[in-house]
């Protein structure tokens, strides 16, 4: 048993300082933790400023002297009101503004005889930069014509309240915690994902890499047994992976704190506790992840082969957490003893500030354990055919 650790302790010790040595180890395992959560925060940031800009854009107003209160009631809110490009359409059109409103004739004489006054908002619905502009000016414009129905009323001597027969007072359950979980519905798949990246190139370097350049060879004539080699490629992975699930964990916390996502109204509080539950419920999938990767790595017949198979192995978890984005996964045994579905609630659950029992870890990791074991095993199978060995 001794001689049987000892022989891992090297093997491992041999595949960690080769994958430190490997650029492309280190590159798969250090770019996508900080890559992913990165381009998020500054997608959340890019929304944050257009929502501010948003309040900011001045409104251009064709025939502005047909409607006077208007334009003082949009100055008295703040709006700086503009005159309007000499040809509207064609400036929204190319994007010189995002609207324009224009004013028909007889606005004023509408309104004064108690009927629908029309306006027209010029807009180009193919601009995705011009929707929260586009939405703003939209909402102060019906702001305005409830104020206007409110001024009828009482000039009729009519309560405005009559407009609202039924009022409905939503009572959010929620927490904020909760609520910005739901937004931030990336940081769990990032998380999970990153157990499969992580020592993607490792698990190839090591077993169909090593193969194509004869190292494997020599090193399987040593006197020692098959499961240690195998064990030890398999640890080295699971350390690159958990090394990539710590960074992005960091690489999370950093975005969530440093860009302005408050600005949109979320707020997502990553406590050290919180973080420490996520790894836990993350390390039986870097184990699993390591143990397919080896797996399906040894089963390839060349090394581009088995960078093939094993890139089709990282939407093992984009399934679940795509799906936990869209419907939501409910948490049940049934559900926690799926590999990838178990951690995937788990991660989630911790993330919106709820407590995890020792059952929702335990689930999750007897089922990955258990499929990782089974990879580990057949691996070392595998590694005493000559078909294996030599590619064949």
């Amino acid at each position: 048993m001794r001689s049987w650790l000892t022989a891992i302790r090297i093997v491992l010790r041999k595949e960690l300082l080769d994958g430190v040595r490997d650029r492309r180890a280190l590159f798969s395992a250090l770019l996508y933790p900080l890559l992913g959560p990165l381009l998020s925060g500054l997608l959340f940031g890019f929304m944050a400023d257009k929502q501010r800009d948003a309040a900011d854009v001045p409104v251009p107003i064709v025939h502005q002297d047909r409607a006077p209160e208007l334009v003082e009631w949009l100055a008295g809110h703040g709006v700086t009101v503009v005159d309007a490009p000499e040809q509207p359409r064609e400036a929204v059109r190319e994007g010189e503004v995002p609207f324009v409103l224009s004013v028909p004739e007889g606005f004023e004489a509408s309104l004064a005889q108690g009927t629908p006054a029309q306006l027209e908002l010029i807009v180009d619905g193919s601009r995705n930069d011009s929707r929260a502009a586009i939405s703003h000016v939209q909402k102060l414009l019906g702001y305005y014509g409830k104020e206007l129905a409110g001024q009828r009323l009482l000039a009729r001597g009519i309560d405005p309240e009559i407009m609202h027969p039924v009022i409905v007072a939503e009572v959010e359950v929620a927490s904020d915690q909760e609520l910005a979980a739901s937004v931030f519905a990336f940081v769990p798949m990032f998380v999970l994902m990153a157990t499969f990246i992580g020592g993607m190139q490792l698990a190839v370097d090591a077993t169909a890499g090593e193969r194509e350049r004869g190292s494997l060879e020599p090193l399987l004539l040593n006197p020692v047994p098959r499961s240690a080699i195998v064990v030890g490629k398999w640890l080295a992975a699971v350390v690159f992976a958990l090394g990539c699930v710590i960074l992005t964990l960091i690489a999370c916390v950093f975005v969530l704190e440093y860009t302005p996502v408050r600005d949109l109204g979320l707020s997502l509080d990553l406590r050290v506790p919180a973080l420490f539950g996520v790894l836990l419920a993350a390390a039986p999938m870097a184990l699993m992840a390591a143990a397919l990767q080896v797996l399906v790595a040894s089963f390839a017949r060349s090394f581009k082969e088995a960078q093939t198979y094993i890139s089709l192995l990282v939407f093992v978890p984009m399934v679940p957490a795509v799906i936990g984005m869209m419907t939501g996964l409910e948490r049940s045994v049934g559900a926690l003893l799926i590999p990838g579905v178990g951690q995937q609630i788990v991660v989630e659950q911790l993330l919106g500030g709820g407590a995890a029992t020792a059952l929702d870890y335990l689930l999750p990791m007897l089922s990955a354990l258990a499929v990782a074991g089974a990879c580990v095993w057949l691996t070392a199978w595998m590694f005493r055919r000559e078909s294996v060995v030599f590619g064949r």
